[in-house]
């Protein structure tokens, strides 16, 4: 019954447009009650659930991400991905990817990436000839790329949701390679659509041209050398990483590139409060949930329904997956990170999966559910850029969901994908 509770009072809330956080908490706090335990449990749950020192590194790398959307970084690197892929047959498309690949190792935030690309890209593409649901749906999902390169934020939060053991230096260099491949699946079927809809390429400006866009953007690509390379190195944590990514994204706007004027900062600052306070709120309000998930021995039933239905880590992975990808649609991807880590990490694990190739499966599936309705945040940005419907996105999109499909089946079923990075770093 106290399961009914939980999940009934979370469910009805969630249904009449109850904001995730508070959906949590609310229903946290019903099933305390239905218990007989002392509501102040709930606050403490919360209040341990954002008083870990690693989630220092959420607040400024959103903020080093803001920086370098405000401070002409996304065009610069948008330029050098023009002049190295634009020549390929869908020429902007194929730059719309790139550019996410470059952007996504600075910002680590996919609705960041697809404003600050969506923003340039989609009227040049609208310029161009392209359909503009076309120009969209490359912009929505190519943005989730920014999930798996560092610095992920919500790599930071798996690896806390899972117990705080797993390295976070880990989980960043595991995502390099299922992002690159991503990138790539995508790439395919953005010439497959250019082809079949005889969409243009771009002139290549040459190698000298290249070279020069490309000294230009190395003060904002430098951004990821530091801070993959210091997490990487041990130089210092994925805390002090965002600290120095901040000083730095700072730095180069203001003394570099010159382009970051005082109203840039103000709202970078108020943007990266308000991300915030909205990210660790509903951290605070899932740590709870989830602890009386685990008060309630979800994870230990969920085991043992998984072994009912088969012992084949092969169904099982396909399972967890498609419950993920069900859950994405209607849940965004935070809570769900906080919620479904101590359910189905422990199912993983115990056939056999390791917690970092976990990690890389979770958010790359959640990533694919900011990308569908009818709760798909990166969806809706995608489409308020474009100024086209949500239904005259999806209408459309199926080759580049099908792109994402491919490459997270590839990431779950061949775990070196994941592991053969992070080992070689060991």
């Amino acid at each position: 019954m106290e399961l009914w509770v939980l999940f009934g009072t979370f469910g009805l809330l969630l249904a009449i447009g109850t904001p995730v956080a508070f959906c949590l908490g609310v229903a946290s706090i019903a099933t305390v009650l239905y218990l007989g335990l002392p509501p102040v449990v709930v606050f403490q749950r919360l209040n341990s659930g954002v008083s870990v020192f690693a989630l220092m590194a959420i607040p400024f790398f959103i903020f080093a991400g803001e920086v370098m959307v405000r401070g002409d970084i996304a065009r610069r690197l948008i330029a050098v991905a023009g002049a190295a892929v634009g020549h390929f047959r869908g020429g902007l498309g194929q730059v719309n990817i790139a550019s996410s690949v470059l952007f996504g190792g600075i910002s680590g935030s996919a609705a960041a990436d697809a404003s600050a690309i969506g923003g340039l890209m989609v009227p040049q593409m609208k310029e161009r000839g392209y359909d503009v649901d076309y120009a969209v749906n490359i912009t929505v999902v190519s943005s989730i790329i920014a999930l798996m390169l560092p610095p992920s934020h919500n790599m930071i939060i798996y690896s806390i949701s899972a117990g705080g053991r797993l390295s976070i230096a880990d989980l960043f260099t595991a995502g390099i390679i299922p992002g690159l491949l991503l990138a790539l699946s995508l790439a395919a079927a953005a010439w497959w659509v250019a082809r079949k809809k005889g969409y243009p390429t771009e002139a290549f400006p040459g190698w000298v041209m290249l070279a020069h866009l490309l000294i230009a953007a190395i003060p904002g690509l430098l951004l990821i050398v530091i801070i993959f390379g210091g997490v990487r190195s041990g130089v210092f944590t994925a805390s002090e990483s965002s600290c120095i990514a901040a000083i730095y994204a700072l730095g180069v706007t203001t003394l570099a590139y010159r382009s970051m004027g005082w109203n840039d900062f103000v709202g970078a600052v108020k943007a990266a409060v308000r991300t915030t306070a909205m990210v660790l709120l509903v951290i605070g309000c899932a740590a709870s949930f989830g602890w009386l998930l685990a008060y309630l021995q979800v994870p230990t039933a969920m085991i043992k329904l998984m072994q009912s239905v088969s012992d084949n880590p092969i169904v099982i992975l396909l399972l967890i997956n498609v419950i993920l990808l069900v859950l994405g649609t209607f849940m965004d991807m935070s809570p769900l990170i906080v919620i479904t880590t101590p359910i189905f990490l422990p199912v993983a694990a115990a056939f056999g999966v390791d917690p970092v190739h976990f990690g890389v499966i979770l958010i790359l599936n959640l990533g694919i559910g900011l990308c569908t309705p009818p709760v798909g945040a990166v969806l809706f940005v995608g489409c308020a850029v474009g100024k086209i419907s949500v239904w005259q996105a999806v209408r459309t999109i199926w080759p580049f969901y099908g792109a994402a499909f491919g490459t997270l089946m590839l990431v779950t079923y061949i775990p070196a994908l994941s592991l053969w990075l992070p080992a070689l770093f060991r």
